[in-house]
Order: structure tokens, then C-alpha cells, then sequence
């Protein structure tokens, strides 16, 4: 069976711990609860576009750990029977990450154990096998064996990439946020084979080297210069960047598109984990779908700000005519105000 999107990277299991304040340097404050989620960019992704669109065939590629949290993380994604997990492997401990949230305001911050994501190697993903439309690859700055340097490609990511557009497969690629200099090694060689790429600000500003936050202000007058950048770095068909205030993009003809992200309710948020996921996942299903950018913006600003419901990665995700029928209806309480 051909399969709509493939899925190759990451599959973490997050320990969610929860606190009141984050502390400073040799301070002490409390965990008040634990909560323990799959995330990574395959069941991230991958769980959000089944919610998405149950029908959807798809395909998971990495390695889950031989041990406990390996077993639970393809627990949760067998639940949904549209995953093909066929190329997923078991090896060593699977990936961790633990996930501060201060509770008030879901602001969080990550430490992670890379575990059997290392063992991901161009080697490794079953070009051969994917018979997809597109093949999606997350997250770039941590996969070892995808961000290793390669003679020909410039990197191990950037030969996997290249090796499915050879196939007719288009191309997305997604990046982790890293406070470090390691950008501008690491993702533009894999630009080069990417016909989608969709970043934050921060993950943007450090790829091309425009500014893009001053102060925690975004610098809106700077998005098109460095979309036009990532363009010019080799994004083929749609380079996105996404923001608490907008989310825009130039598309296949260089056109620029944006969308406002919703204004939610007071109490609304309960945990921001996923949440860019969340918005791949949207901008991946109307690519599949053909839908024009603008759209496709617009699908994945309301499939984020859904996610932000519940305080997991995936669990707030509801099927698309549920999350456009939800941001309607944000739309006109604004509109009433």
C-alpha cells in the first residue's frame, strides 16, 4: 500500500514534570506532579495525523528502545492502526526527554537523553521501502547519525533527503530549537533536498542568520528577508516560520503568505508540549492535500492551538473538520469583541 506521508526520526518518551517557578543556578523548587507522554518528530507528527485524518496511510521509520519506555512508545502509536511501524527497530535505551512546565503559564524547558535516535543513519531509512508522497524528517541538531558530516551530501540528513526527492518523494524537514552555534553547520546542507521546511522563530533567525526577536519581541519586518534566505539556501517548495503572533511562508512561486495564529481563551493552555508538531502536522496534511499555502497556514495555526489544550504532545489533536469547526468559532468571538 502506498503511503501518504512516511515519517524518520525522533521517538522520545517525555517525562513531564511540573513546577510552580523555574529555579536559578544551585536553587531548589518542587516537582508538584509527573506525567510520562511519547513525543519526538515521529509519533508527534505522526500520532497528530492520525487524529487529523484516521484514513490517512502512514509510515513510522527510527528505533524505539529495547527496554520499558521502547515498549510504550510502540504501544501508543500501534493505537492507531493507520501508523505503518513495520521499519521501526529496537535496539539500546530509547530516547528521553524530561520536560520542565512551569504549571502557570506552560512555559518549558528540556533536557534529553538521545538513546537509540543515535542509531539513525543514512543506512538505516528504507528508501527503498517508503513508497510514500512525502517523507518527513525530524528533528535535524539531534540525530547523531543524520547530522554527521558526509563527503558528497555535506551531511548524513542532507544524502537521505537527496536520495528520496531522487525517487520522486518530496521532501520536509524539521529542526529541534538548541541554544548553539551548530545551525549554520548542520541545516544548510540539508535545505539544499528540502521542499518544506517549517521553523520557529528562534530555529530561523539562528538558520539564516537574520534576527528575528529583540527582547522577546518578534521582529515582524524581518520575516520575509529570512524566509527569502531560506529559499535562497535551497527550500524548493514552501519555507515556513511560525510564531506565537503569525505564522507565514513564501511559496513554490516565491509568493508570501501568512495567517494570524488564534487568540485563545483565558484557561485554555494547559501545556505547550507538541505544539510545533502540531503545526507540521497541519501544514503536512494540506500539502498532501494540494491546498494553496495560505490554507494549508491557516490548518496548521488551528491544529497548534488546539494541542495547547491538553498538557501532552498529541492528546489535544482532534480530526480536521473538528479543529476547523473549533477555530471558526475562536474567530467569531473575536470578531464580537
Amino acid at each position: 500500500m502506498k503511503h501518504a506521508i512516511a515519517l524518520a526520526g525522533n521517538i522520545v518518551v517525555d517525562s513531564i514534570k511540573y513546577i510552580d517557578q523555574y529555579p536559578g543556578k544551585l536553587e531548589l523548587t518542587a516537582i508538584k506532579r509527573v506525567e510520562r507522554s511519547l513525543g519526538g518528530a515521529v509519533p508527534n507528527v505522526g500520532m497528530d495525523l492520525a487524529r487529523l485524518d484516521p484514513k490517512l496511510p502512514l509510515k513510522a521509520v527510527g528505533f524505539a528502545g529495547a527496554d520499558d519506555n521502547g515498549a510504550y512508545a510502540l504501544e501508543a502509536m500501534a493505537r492507531h492502526p493507520s501508523i505503518d511501524l513495520s521499519d521501526v527497530k529496537r535496539a539500546g535505551l530509547n530516547s528521553f526527554t524530561d520536560v520542565m512546565t512551569v504549571e502557570s503559564t506552560g512555559e518549558r524547558t528540556f533536557f534529553t537523553f538521545k538513546g537509540a535516535d543515535s542509531l539513525i543513519t543514512p543506512d538505516t531509512v528504507p528508501l527503498d521501502r517508503l513508497d510514500c508522497d512525502i517523507l518527513h524528517v525530524g528533528y535535524a541538531l539531534l540525530l547523531d547519525g543524520l547530522d554527521a558530516p558526509d563527503a558528497e551530501y555535506g551531511t548524513g540528513m542532507a544524502r537521505v533527503l537527496a536520495g528520496a526527492q531522487a525517487l520522486g518523494i518530496r521532501t520536509s524537514l524539521d529542526v529541534v530549537s538548541e541554544n548553539s552555534d551548530r545551525y549554520a553547520r548542520v541545516v544548510p546542507p540539508a535545505l539544499k533536498y528540502a521542499d518544506f521546511f517549517s521553523v520557529n522563530e528562534m530555529e530561523a533567525g539562528r538558520t539564516t542568520g537574520v534576527p528575528l526577536a529583540v527582547g522577546g519581541r518578534l521582529i515582524r519586518e524581518n520575516l520575509r528577508p529570512a524566509l527569502a534566505r531560506l529559499k535562497e539556501m535551497g527550500v524548493r517548495r514552501w519555507a515556513v516560520i511560525h510564531t506565537p503572533e503569525v505564522s507565514c511562508g513564501l511559496d513554490e512561486r516565491g509568493e508570501y503568505a501568512e495567517a494570524e495564529t488564534l487568540r485563545l481563551p483565558e484557561g485554555f493552555i494547559k501545556g505547550s508540549v507538541g505544539a510545533g508538531d502540531a503545526f507540521t502536522a497541519g501544514l503536512l496534511l494540506m500539502a498532501w492535500r494540494g491546498a494553496p499555502l495560505r490554507e494549508a497556514l491557516e490548518t496548521a495555526n488551528a491544529v497548534a492551538a488546539l494541542s495547547l489544550s491538553e498538557p501532552g504532545a498529541t492528546e489535544g489533536v482532534r480530526p480536521l473538520d473538528e479543529t476547523m469547526a473549533f477555530a471558526a468559532r475562536v474567530k467569531a468571538r473575536k470578531a464580537e469583541e
